[in-house]
């Protein structure tokens, strides 16, 4: 395990850092299998870094590493067993010039497994805690949670014909298998266990899942007349569209887009609308539906503000998926309903996996940001913002150079700043790099810039 030099400034910064829930340091007496709780933890969580050879007294830290590398042989085997390392877990040593010892420093990251200390017990990290998930019901959660099992497989009391006999079955299968019989195809696909429906055959197949899934299965959509979620900003009541999927994920698209056209923002030259790509908003909203959690009760959340668009779905992301690695990893926490609602007619998600790259690339077409995927600690949210890739004073420039002038409000609403002050500032900063000059002859609210002129 390679170690590494490290200065007494960066040394003080770490000791200097409180612990919490991506963060825990030990000493290095505390045992290795009590040590193996927190990887566990973390693993089973959002990940962490784990510290041995940290002590504490009264709040303060303080550095007393391992005397050589061959001492923490029997922290790093145990550390082994948690997840091999390479896989969940990468390893260090840290020294300091001056200092004692080695602290080896354990960097764990979100699993797509569930791990286990070496004690056979799951742990799962809360704040500075290492909490035990001891019941059934916590562990199939965590489970869940991580993709390994799905509440699509639940089977739900309702009777067979809600599916069997049903249009959107019909439908399914006169495209996807026209010689099929819906009972027979249904139970092939292992989508009808004994006599009962899965939860995703109900979500695909039934003609009002919502009857049999209230509260776990439809989309919310509203309008603010401003930038901040206010009842008393609301323009009207929510929509809510309900359905089975392949025809919800349609409906709430074409929802969405009839609201964001009716969103117009006034300024100063009078009403505009903001626009944003229909392949982000497609792609985004087929997501949330495609891969939120169906056991918690609650909606997927469309939120149309001013000058951009909130996705919220229920559930946190699954498996070893992150905010950081989601465009590049893969993992579905509901297959049978991304495969089945893909052998629909034109379907919502035709290119497996590829939906999200779709969202991003349709809006650095349009020089937009990126939208911003954030887990919170129950649901996804995706941030879809009209704001330009470039910044304020580079936006103003390339303005400049097709347009004969520009003004303040005009800028504004070029560059998605709100602030007349600190569009002031941008005019300044370029006035002052020999950029731009000040329009002679217009003032007050006339006032403009232009190239400047040499």
């Amino acid at each position: 395990m390679e170690i590494v030099e490290i200065s007494v400034e960066q040394m003080l910064k770490l000791l200097a850092r409180p612990e919490g829930h991506f963060l825990d340091f030990k000493a290095i007496e505390v045992a290795p299998g009590k040590l193996t709780r927190s990887l566990s933890a973390f693993t089973n969580s959002d990940g962490g870094d784990l510290y041995v050879g940290i002590d504490e007294s009264d709040g303060v830290f303080s550095w007393r590493g391992f005397s050589d590398a061959e001492d923490a042989n029997g922290h790093i085997q145990a550390f082994e067993d948690v997840s091999p390392f390479g896989e969940d877990i990468s390893g260090e040593f840290l020294q300091v010039d001056g200092y004692t010892g080695l602290v080896l420093h354990v960097n764990a990251r979100k699993s797509r497994f569930v791990r286990k200390a070496t004690s056979g017990d799951v742990y799962k990290r809360l704040s500075a805690q290492n909490l035990p998930v001891r019941s059934d019901e916590a562990l199939q959660a965590l489970r869940r949670q991580k993709g390994l099992e799905s509440f699509e497989d639940e089977t739900l009391s309702i009777p067979l014909s809600e599916i069997t006999n049903s249009l959107p079955v019909l439908e399914y299968l006169m495209e996807a298998v026209p010689s099929a019989e819906p009972e027979i195809y249904l139970r092939g696909q292992y989508l009808i266990h004994g006599d009962r429906p899965s939860v995703a055959a109900a979500l695909l197949f039934a003609e009002n899942p919502q009857a049999a899934l209230p509260k776990r299965c439809g989309v919310k959509i509203y309008r603010y007349a401003s930038d901040e979620m206010s009842r008393d900003r609301l323009v009207q009541d929510p929509v809510t569209v309900e359905g089975h999927l392949y025809s919800q994920v349609y409906s709430a698209v074409a929802e969405t887009v009839e609201l964001i056209s009716k969103a117009a923002v006034l300024d100063e030259d009078g009403l505009r609308t903001v626009r944003y790509p229909q392949e982000t908003l497609h792609e985004i909203i087929t997501n949330a539906v495609l891969h939120r959690d169906y056991s918690v009760t609650d909606d997927i959340h469309v939120r149309i503000y001013e000058t951009r668009v909130e996705v919220e779905s229920p559930g946190r992301l699954p498996g070893h998926i992150t905010s950081a690695n989601i465009l590049n990893e893969r993992l579905s926490r509901n297959p049978n309903i991304v495969r089945h609602l893909n052998r629909f007619p034109d379907p919502p998600n035709k290119d497996v996996g590829e939906g999200l790259d779709t969202a991003f690339e349709s809006m650095r077409k349009l020089n937009l940001r990126e939208p911003e995927v954030v887990e919170r600690d129950h649901s996804v949210l995706v941030v879809i913002r009209h704001e330009s890739l470039a910044s304020p004073a580079q936006q103003v420039v390339e303005y400049l150079e097709t347009n004969p002038q520009i003004r303040n409000e005009q800028a504004r609403k070029l560059t998605g700043l709100n602030s007349e002050s600190k569009m002031k500032k941008t005019f300044e900063a370029l006035i002052q790099a020999d950029e731009i000059e000040h329009v002679p002859g217009t003032s007050g609210r006339g006032h403009a810039y232009r190239r400047k002129r040499t």
